[in-house]
């Protein structure tokens, strides 16, 4: 069959064992209803006629329904589906697929161009169905990627089987919503699912704190790897619920995590854990506190569950009563957390007591000889040593522990999971990989040459060179410029901006100056902008060694400014100067739907010198108190903020404005002249550190909102107490002494 229309006729003749093939090549635009009544002896199958050479692109989607069918081999790539689902069980609420297989099929980057706009991937339904050996890989807009769906009752007691998929990378999403896999929702948390998830493998699927979202009742996740994900396996809703023998890699990366209990009757036995650095909702192990008589919607107590036999190898937090507050104020019960086995070389004490644990029995756990807790019972040291397996696992051995520890051969790797025929190695394109490239100083030369550019391209411009734009460059793939030679190439722009991050752009800039003398006198100038459309690929920006002046032709005029449904990983701003501007540095406050929404996820300021600044230098906000992400995570370490914030047009009327942001680092900088850093603070327990910094004639830190938070260990503050915040810089402190005008700085201490 070479198109829909043969489709559907073959399929109206399709008996018992019959095949349907679909011809190589493209299937554009082509909406694919396979509906059908096979037998188990002689299911009816739709396949391809080779693996990897059928592709459905536009606007396609398949939906399945019937009894005893097959798919296998369809690759959906560079399109989107039109409706709610790429892949789905049913035809519509009362016409489902049961019995049925999909297997080694691929779902690549099929995502719908707008960001905010929400799709899954795979929606299960019915009973008995097996979803397996599929490669699932690069969703960047909104909804879960997998989903069982328990809407119909015909769909509970499921026993579906999903195994031997491969889960390839997800991006950081920004928002709730970027699930991984989700079984059931919050409106059937009760009913059972029965479904079973084994031997997946999760490759860096961090769209949300929640990779796998279980929200049904008996479900089984067994011998499933995480690989440097950064998020848990959540029992957010349901009971019953069994995680056995499942493997969680870290190696290091920020906020990965394990296995988040909520709920009753839960049991989590045999897991291996290594390398686990997240905390609070994102740590290795958490148990969470509940809501007293909670519905099934909230926050269940965790009662009658049980944490056994699991490994936990340099992971940096377990955690106890975790989300503690005047909700969330029933600790766990009839609970026990018994022969674990935990092991690290850096941190003695990796517990964290958030409320009462007299309900949780500890028996027979074992620590390294150098390892500690506050627990009073249950936990004895041993010398405990790293084997490498034949697996390549780092196994505690120790003539204490009574049993050798085992991984089951079932459990998931890259090469065992997804198609032998797709491949997964990773095709994206770093900055600073490509070819360097030399640009004339000109008009518009810079303009030029980016259109002929490749992803990864170091564009060196001439020393000490003048670069017109009168156009403005458009970054559509990763691009580096840098200027060759100590004296900087300056850069002028007579449009709104000198370069617009497009969709799968990034940008790194390097020893350059950039002068606002050129520009037009308009409001809302910005040396860099995002693109005005919503944006799915995450992009980075780093700026180093580089020089902004006289961005002042007319009011706001800011380094960057980016648009709503647009979202950074990492904006490294490092020794810069930034003199005489209207604006900001960095506009980050377009999300403002309060939905846990927000603009970038690391935003980096370090050794930088800003003068004359008439906005507030940074505005990062993330409204809401959905718990579902925890960024953005901030850090402003070594910068002197000289006359900052005092514009007529600063509606923040401070220096810094943070919003709801989750990690703040603010330390050994100067203030002078300056208006205050305005910090508010919302959802759970923000990280708040603030230290070593110098205020001359500047205003103190505010602090408000409605959130306990934990500020460097020094001292502890509510909101309520903003009024006796105060920056702290030690004796010692090397900030200590003139400013960058040659005046002396004034210390407060607390």
């Amino acid at each position: 069959m070479k198109n829909v229309t043969e489709f559907e006729k073959m399929l109206k003749t399709a008996q018992p064992g019959d095949s349907i093939v679909l011809a190589n090549g493209i299937w554009l635009d082509s909406e694919l209803l396979f509906e059908a009544e096979g037998t188990a002896e002689k299911p009816i199958t739709l396949t391809v006629e080779e693996k990897g050479k059928v592709t459905l692109e536009g606007n396609s989607n398949l939906r399945i329904a019937g009894d005893h069918l097959i798919v296998s081999g369809l690759v959906f790539k560079n399109g989107y589906t039109p409706t709610n689902a790429v892949i789905s069980f049913r035809k519509n609420r009362e016409e489902m697929a049961n019995n049925s297989r999909l297997t080694e099929c691929v779902i690549d980057n099929f995502n719908n161009p707008e960001r905010q706009v929400q799709d899954y991937w795979v929606t299960i339904y019915g009973k008995n169905n097996r979803i397996d050996h599929n490669h699932i890989s690069g969703k960047k807009n909104l909804g879960v990627t997998m989903i069982v769906g328990l809407d119909t009752k015909d769909s509970r007691a499921n026993n579906h089987q999903i195994d031997h998929n491969y889960f390839g990378p997800r991006p950081t999403y920004g928002n709730n919503g970027g699930e991984t896999l989700r079984i059931g929702t919050s409106h059937h948390a009760l009913e059972n699912s029965n479904t079973l998830v084994e031997s997946n493998y999760f490759d860096r699927t961090n769209g949300e704190h929640e990779i796998i979202s279980n929200k049904s009742c008996q479900n089984i996740f067994k011998y499933n790897t995480f690989f440097e994900c950064t998020g848990t396996l959540t029992m957010r809703h349901g009971n019953e619920t069994l995680v056995d023998g499942n493997v969680f890699i870290g190696n290091g990366k920020p906020s990965t995590g394990g296995v988040r209990v909520i709920n009753e009757t839960q049991t989590v036995v045999n897991n291996y854990h290594y390398g686990l650095t997240g905390y609070r909702f994102r740590g290795a192990f958490v148990m969470m506190n509940g809501v007293p008589n909670s519905p099934p919607n909230r926050y269940v107590p965790v009662i009658d569950s049980k944490v056994n036999n699991n490994t936990f190898v340099n992971c940096n937090n377990i955690l106890f009563g975790a989300g503690s507050d005047a909700e969330r104020s029933q600790a766990p019960r009839t609970s026990e957390f018994s022969e674990n086995i935990i092991y690290n070389d850096n941190k003695k004490d990796i517990f964290t007591i958030d409320d009462d644990i007299s309900g949780i029995t500890f028996n027979d756990n074992i620590l390294g000889k150098n390892s500690e807790t506050s627990i009073t019972s249950g936990f004895i040291n041993a010398d405990i040593k790293l084997e490498k397996n034949e697996q390549g696992f780092l196994i505690p051995t120790s003539n204490k522990i009574k049993t050798q520890i085992a991984i089951s051969p079932k459990v998931a790797t890259k090469e065992n999971t997804g198609t032998t025929w797709y491949s997964k190695a990773d095709n994206s394109i770093a900055l600073n990989s490509g070819n360097n490239i030399k640009v004339e100083a000109g008009i518009n030369t810079l303009y030029e040459i980016v259109k002929k550019s490749e992803p990864g391209d170091i564009i060196e411009l001439e020393e000490g060179g003048t670069y017109l734009l009168t156009k403005a460059v458009k970054i559509n793939h990763p691009l580096t410029f840098k200027t060759s030679g100590k004296i900087k190439a300056t850069i002028l722009f007579e449009r709104m901006m000198a370069f617009e991050i497009q969709n799968g752009g990034s940008l790194f800039l390097e020893n350059i100056t950039f002068d606002g003398a050129k520009s037009p006198d308009y409001a809302g100038n910005s040396v860099i902008s995002t693109s005005k459309n919503s944006m799915t690929e995450n992009y980075k920006l780093f700026i180093d060694k580089c020089e902004f002046k006289d961005l002042i032709v007319n009011h706001s005029f800011d380094v960057l400014r980016v648009s709503k449904g647009t979202f950074a990983d990492t904006i490294s701003i490092q020794n810069s100067t930034f003199k005489n501007i209207t604006g900001s540095i960095a506009a980050l406050d377009k999300e403002t739907d309060d939905i846990g929404a927000y603009n970038v996820e690391y935003f980096l300021m370090k050794n930088n010198s800003i003068t004359e600044l008439q906005g507030a230098a940074l505005r990062l906000y993330r409204g809401g108190k959905d718990e579902s992400t925890f960024g953005p995570f901030l850090e402003i370490d070594h910068n002197v903020f000289d006359k900052v914030g005092h514009g007529k047009k600063n509606k923040y009327k401070s220096a810094i404005s943070l919003y709801g942001v989750q990690e703040t680092d603010i330390k050994n900088n100067i203030f002078k002249d300056s208006k205050a850093i305005d910090m508010y603070l919302v959802v759970g327990e923000p990280i708040v550190k603030v230290q070593n910094n110098a205020l001359n004639n500047s205003e103190k830190l505010i602090v408000s909102g409605d959130q306990k938070y934990f500020v460097s260990n020094q001292w502890n503050l509510t909101p309520k107490f903003s009024d006796e915040s105060r920056y702290t810089l030690s004796a010692d402190s090397p900030l200590k002494g003139k400013a960058t005008d040659g005046s002396d700085l004034g210390i407060i201490t607390q």
